[in-house]
């Protein structure tokens, strides 16, 4: 019984029964996939124990993190204007979360400036950098991005967000508070028309900052570039999970009346945990979904690993090379993302050779995560590319095969006829041929 569910569910699903009911099935359809994709990869356990995984780092960073950003905002003297955003973010834990933000700022208070020199600076920095290189772990693990930011990027980039994304959120609150305090505006606050929208929306401006967050994170993080329309439908819908998440969570948090009883002074920080949790989730889904959206060819698939026959991974490395070797003759090389779309091969398919052809260097890759031809191209010979792709992993991974004598020859007989083929072609002479070929068409 269970089975034949699944197999109608999946039937329904993927199959072409909705979308031939018109325009309405179609979008039913197009729903109903991106739900199931969700779905599935909350089920797998992936997602959740990567959210797991960002509450246990948040305890270890969030002291440094938070004390780091708000030094910054403290030397401007405006830390203090963050306290009610603060308790908006921590609402759903009720009167506890009040506590949690005044303790907070209390420690950033009794933060003196000779503290943060030296070393203490230093440690601050790195934890915090920790942080968020862990985020942008999780969010290439979910776009199926195997190449992390180099290390100087990391750095510069991370430090950068560190510094700015605090006076950023300040100063838009400071813009919110001085647009209401203005008299023109004090003004159309009294009028009948203007003044019950204007509240509406100073209510929506705390969902519509925390969606501005999500989307930005879902742009800037991943090691990919991620078109705005899908970053910003995921951040939509993930800011509206988490605002109705937290009006659940805080109805939990103030009618469970049992907690206290049984985990009496554990029960604010049990409360705090669950909710670090379910935030990174929803985060995460979001995050799952942006991906979806721009690429929704692994709907069906999800994380599986497609694989590859031995003549297409020959085929894909003399492509990789070719055009590698390509561009940087034109000066301009070539990046991962930019491979993977020319191919139109999914990057979990494309790394493994990629990174194949770069242990045996054959290629390299740029301070700026560019990749250029390892060598000379007219010292890289074809029948080192196809060696690769055809040996890699074999070392080391059985000692001494006895090999039949009739299968060895067979096999001797195969490299012959792939050396035959290939001859001493380098791969600056296929760049020349395929040039040459292309100008006569």
């Amino acid at each position: 019984m269970i089975q034949k569910l699944l197999a109608r569910i999946d039937h329904l699903v993927w199959g072409s029964e909705l979308e031939s009911q018109g325009r309405l099935g179609e979008l039913a359809a197009l729903l109903l996939r991106h739900l199931y994709a969700l779905v599935r990869d909350i089920l797998q356990g992936q997602l959740t124990l990567r959210a797991m995984s960002l509450v246990y780092t948040t305890l270890l960073s969030v002291v440094p993190l938070v004390a780091f950003s708000f030094s910054v905002l403290k030397g401007l003297g405006v830390h203090n204007r963050l306290r009610p955003y603060l308790y908006r973010v921590l609402e759903p834990l009720g009167p506890q979360g009040q506590e949690i933000t005044d303790e907070v700022i209390n420690l950033v208070d009794n933060v003196e400036g000779g503290v943060l020199g030296g070393l203490s600076l230093a440690f601050f920095i790195f934890t915090s950098i920790s942080m968020v290189q862990k985020v942008e772990e999780s969010f290439n693990h979910v776009w199926h991005v195997s190449r992390p930011r180099s290390i100087a990027r990391r750095f510069s980039e991370y430090t950068l967000v560190l510094l700015i994304s605090p006076v950023v959120v300040v100063t838009a609150l400071g813009l919110m508070a001085s647009i209401r305090s203005n008299r023109i505006v004090q003004a159309l606050l009294e009028t009948d028309w203007f003044g019950p929208v204007f509240l509406k929306m100073s209510e929506v401006t705390p969902f519509l900052l925390i969606t501005s967050v999500f989307i930005f994170l879902y742009m800037f993080v991943p090691n990919t570039r991620v078109r705005f329309v899908p970053a910003a439908l995921g951040g939509i819908i993930a800011g509206l999970s988490w605002s109705g998440l937290g009006v659940l969570f805080a109805n939990f948090v103030a009618y469970t009346t049992t907690k206290q009883i049984i985990y009496s002074g554990f029960a604010v920080a049990i409360s705090a945990l669950l909710w670090l949790y379910l935030s990174w989730l929803v985060l995460l889904v979001g995050a799952q979904l942006a991906f979806y959206l721009q690429r929704p060819e692994y709907l069906r698939i999800g994380r599986r690993e497609p694989h590859l026959s031995n003549g297409m991974r020959e085929c894909l490395a003399l492509n990789v090379m070719y055009l590698i070797a390509r561009d940087y003759r034109d000066a301009r090389p070539m990046s991962f993302d930019r491979l993977a779309e020319q191919l139109r091969i999914p990057a979990i398919a494309l790394t493994p050779v990629v990174n194949s052809l770069e242990s045996a260097g054959l290629i390299l890759a740029t301070e700026r995560e560019g990749l250029v031809p390892g060598r000379d191209m007219g010292r890289i010979r074809l029948s080192e590319i196809l060696d690769v792709v055809r040996r890699h992993g074999e070392t080391g991974s059985y000692r001494g095969p006895r090999w039949f004598p009739g299968i060895a020859e067979l096999g001797q007989q195969l490299e012959q006829a792939v050396a035959g083929v290939v001859g001493e072609r380098t791969l600056a002479d296929l760049v020349d041929e395929l040039s040459r070929r292309k100008g006569e068409s």
